[in-house]
């Protein structure tokens, strides 16, 4: 098999594969014990180039086998310490694999040509086929593996993660990443790999808020506009875990995938296991570079729909639980004066739900609230020109419910054990058949019988007490993942039935944020703290690996409720316009002034949407450490852009940087929306702008487009 295509590439006579995108090569070979080892990645290369470095490396008897630190899918077995991409365990005992190449082919998977390399243990019935799939226009690659079973007896598999990303030779390695707290997601941190392994991971049933599965690493120099970084994300909604991992040989290797923590998976005889997809990439633009190429492929090849998101308002912080139709029927009047396409409905609508202590499982409509059916509500909204949304949370369920009490053992529970509650809730066992079919039957009978538009997904409870009534026990451990297949399944089949309806993920804030549930979902709730401030951080660390238009982001009240911090209307919308456009304050105690002035400012972002939403993303990151936060979003010709600029205070005497933009046309002539004269692209991304911000909390909004 010689140069099956302009991405694929495999050499004979070196036995060394070549993966190939727009601006950068992927390269492994088979050495001569017929383990794949990586050779390089980063800038276009050749083959001949990398046929040097297949080669063994020893170091001693204690380091035998040095060159199995760049294994490119690593087997726990023989002489391997490292962090292992697969660990099994035999019909008989035996825990030791020892895979080698047999074949590869080139094959149709889920409409996308995938190159294959089987690799099959040499004495079990074990193989392993590694997948890669090419996005060269956005030089990165998918990575995936299916764990196969070709005998007759049952194997147990113990770790099975997507793919290992062997890094070059750097002289220092520095890991990007985000830690976050409900309130407080998406913070960046930034640290230098030492000798070890610094695992981010999950074990609490969903992505987390704690950590998302996503990485970066450059050599400690690289900015937001310049630098090599190599970046990887996970599309796994579930426990996940990824390992750097530096050795005193100065190699680091990234593996990443299922949390293997309290984690198996019987293998049956003639089955098949899929981990998830890992893509991962390279860039010599620095982190901004890293960013578009991730955002531009999720706009191509993740999201469910091409759709622009609407602008939305979400009645939660208005009424809480005291939900009822004359109310909400109020609120849309008053949001539909604004310019809102979406009124959305939170909790509270449904069964005895009064508080958060009862009634979540019970998914009829509360008369009380709503005499005349949700019918009533859904036709006012509708004759007032927007649509239809709803907030359901179909996988927890309050001990105080018909559903509990008619089910008990729906729940995942251990029977010695207590039930812990979580915000009055339990857990639901989704992979039970019984408990799928009633999610589905449920929302099947609400989306058929309302005109809705939107589903907010909601989910509130991380796992506790993993048992699974009814599963065989030397099963039990199974359920991290099967939690998380019947998810997918159950909005895959819900997107099938229903192809008009868009979908929110939300997980108490931003829990369950990955490219595995957007792979279903439309947009994501970034967190609930909806502080204009505090989000530009949360929102900043959002766009290193998550394009704009997968963020929800609110206006709500002035002070606060997180923190009692007061900023004008003008910031809160400046804020909330990078993302999604949502409104979340209580409109029935606005003033025909604010609802005014809001509506002027929702007109402002419909018409720069196109640019937030489908634009390249630059961060003007530069400008942080004088207190300034700036963002700007361009079309692809480089001819119209949105710029918001933020300032948090200012110090007497200290001037503020002058703002320079990014991704225009060098030569064009551009006119800046009320400001007099024009300037050149070369001017305003080199020399750049004043900026007239003053006091606290001040911002702007410029819209900068060409002009002949």
């Amino acid at each position: 098999m010689g140069n099956v295509d302009m991405q694929f590439e495999f050499e004979e006579k070196s036995r060394i594969f070549a993966i190939h995108t727009q601006r950068s090569s992927y390269v492994f070979g088979i050495n001569e014990r017929d383990r794949l080892q990586h050779l390089y990645w980063g800038e276009p290369v050749t083959i001949d180039d990398c046929a040097p470095l297949l080669r063994g490396r020893s170091h001693s008897s204690f380091d035998a086998e040095v060159d199995m630190e760049a294994e490119e899918y690593s087997f726990w077995g023989g002489v391997n310490y490292d962090e292992p991409s697969l660990k099994v365990r035999m019909p008989d005992g035996v825990r030791d694999l020892l895979a080698g190449y047999v074949r590869h082919e080139i094959r149709e998977e889920d409409g996308r040509q995938t190159l294959v390399i089987v690799l099959k243990d040499r004495v079990y019935p074990l193989e392993a086929h590694l997948l890669y799939r090419v996005i060269p226009e956005y030089d990165l690659i998918e990575r995936s593996a299916r764990i196969v079973n070709t005998g007759g007896d049952d194997i147990v598999l113990e770790s099975v993660q997507s793919a290992a990303w062997s890094l070059p030779d750097l002289r220092d390695y520095r890991l990007t990443h985000v830690t976050g707290k409900w309130s407080g997601e998406f913070q960046l941190r930034r640290n230098v790999l030492s000798e070890g392994k610094k695992v981010l991971e999950s074990r609490r049933g969903f992505t987390d808020s704690h950590a998302n599965p996503w990485f970066a690493v450059d050599e400690g120099q690289a900015t937001e506009t310049d630098g090599r970084v190599w970046f990887g994300a996970l599309a796994w909604s579930g426990n996940w875990k990824i390992t750097a991992e530096k050795t005193v040989f100065n190699h680091v290797r990234v593996t990443g995938g299922i949390n293997d923590f309290d984690s198996e998976w019987v293998l049956g005889a003639g089955e098949s296991f899929d981990a998830p997809w890992f893509v991962g990439g390279y860039t010599a633009g620095g982190f901004g570079g890293m960013s578009r190429n991730l955002h531009q492929y999720q706009h191509a090849y993740v999201l469910p729909s091409s759709e622009p998101r609407k602008v939305l308002y979400n009645s939660w912080e208005a009424t809480y639980f005291n939900v009822n139709a004359a109310d909400q029927m109020a609120l849309a009047e008053r949001a539909a004066r604004m310019g809102v396409e979406l009124f959305v409905v939170d909790d509270g609508w449904f069964g005895q739900r009064n508080n958060d202590r009862a009634g979540l499982g019970d998914w009829y409509v509360n008369k009380e609230k709503f005499p005349n059916g949700l019918g009533e509500l859904i036709g006012k909204v509708h004759k007032l020109g927007m649509e239809f949304g709803i907030w359901v949370e179909p996988e927890a369920v309050n001990p105080d419910s018909d559903l509990y009490r008619a089910h008990p053992d729906w729940v995942y529970h251990f029977e010695t054990r207590p039930r812990t509650e979580l915000r009055n809730q339990l857990l639901l066992n989704i992979s039970k058949p019984e408990v799928k079919a009633y999610i589905l039957q449920f929302m099947t009978e609400l989306l058929q019988n309302h005109r809705i538009k939107f589903i907010k997904w909601d989910m509130n409870r991380t796992v506790t007490e993993p048992g699974m009534k009814d599963h065989p026990l030397h099963r039990q451990k199974e359920l991290w993942i099967r939690h998380v297949r019947s998810l997918y399944e159950i909005w895959a089949e819900l997107r099938r039935r229903f192809p008009h309806v868009e979908f929110e993920t939300c997980a108490g804030g931003g829990a369950r944020i990955d490219l595995g549930i957007f792979r279903y979902a439309d947009q994501s709730w970034p967190s609930d703290n909806t502080d204009a401030f505090d989000r530009l951080s949360i929102q900043e660390g959002f766009s290193y690996t998550y394009a704009p238009r997968m963020m929800t982001c609110w206006v709500t009240e002035s002070p606060t409720g997180m923190n009692k911090r007061n900023v004008s209307l003008k910031y809160r919308f400046h804020s909330a316009m990078m993302g999604t456009l949502g409104i979340g304050s209580n409109l029935n105690e606005w003033s025909d002034e604010l609802i005014e002035q809001s509506g002027e400012f929702i007109r402002q972002y419909k018409a720069i949407r196109p640019l937030v939403q489908f634009g390249r993303q630059y961060r003007l990151a530069d400008l942080q450490h004088k207190g300034v936060t700036a963002v700007q979003y361009v079309d692809e010709a480089g001819t119209d852009s949105a710029v918001f600029a933020f300032l948090h205070s200012q110090r007497l005497g200290e001037p503020l940087p002058r703002l320079r933009l990014q991704g225009l046309q060098a030569d064009r002539a551009y006119a800046i929306e009320g400001l007099p004269g024009s300037w050149s692209g070369r001017a305003l991304m080199n020399i750049g702008i004043e900026l007239p911000l003053r006091g606290d909390f001040d911002s702007l909004l410029y819209r900068v487009t060409a002009v002949e």
